[in-house]
C-alpha cells in the first residue's frame, strides 16, 4: 500500500496574499516551494497566480533598474554639453 500525502487545508485569496511579502523576500522570487497550502492555492487560483506573475514581472523590472550599467558610456554629445556649460558658468563669485 502506498502512503498518501495529506491534502493541505483550503486557503482563501486573502490568506494567500498575506504571505506575499515573505514569498517575495525569499530566494524563490514569489514561488511557494516550502508550503504545500500556498503551492496548492497558487496552482488552483487563477487570480492569485496572475497576481504573482505580475509581481514577479515588477520585481524583475525593478532589479534591472538597480543593476549598474557598466558597459554604457555617455555619448560624446553629453560630454560636449557638460564642457559648454562649464565654460558658460563662471562659478561662484569670490
Amino acid at each position: 500500500m502506498s502512503e498518501t500525502k495529506p491534502i493541505p487545508p483550503e486557503m482563501s485569496c486573502a490568506e494567500f496574499q498575506e504571505h506575499l511579502p515573505e514569498l517575495f523576500a525569499g530566494p524563490d522570487g514569489g514561488l511557494p516551494k516550502s508550503d504545500p497550502s500556498l503551492e496548492l492555492h497558487l496552482k488552483t487560483c487563477a487570480n492569485c497566480a496572475a497576481l504573482v506573475r505580475d509581481l514577479q514581472y515588477i520585481a524583475e523590472q525593478a532589479r534591472q533598474l538597480m543593476e549598474p550599467a557598466h558597459d554604457v558610456d555617455p555619448s560624446d554629445q553629453v560630454w560636449a554639453n557638460i564642457q559648454n556649460k562649464l565654460k558658460e558658468d563662471p562659478g561662484p563669485e569670490a
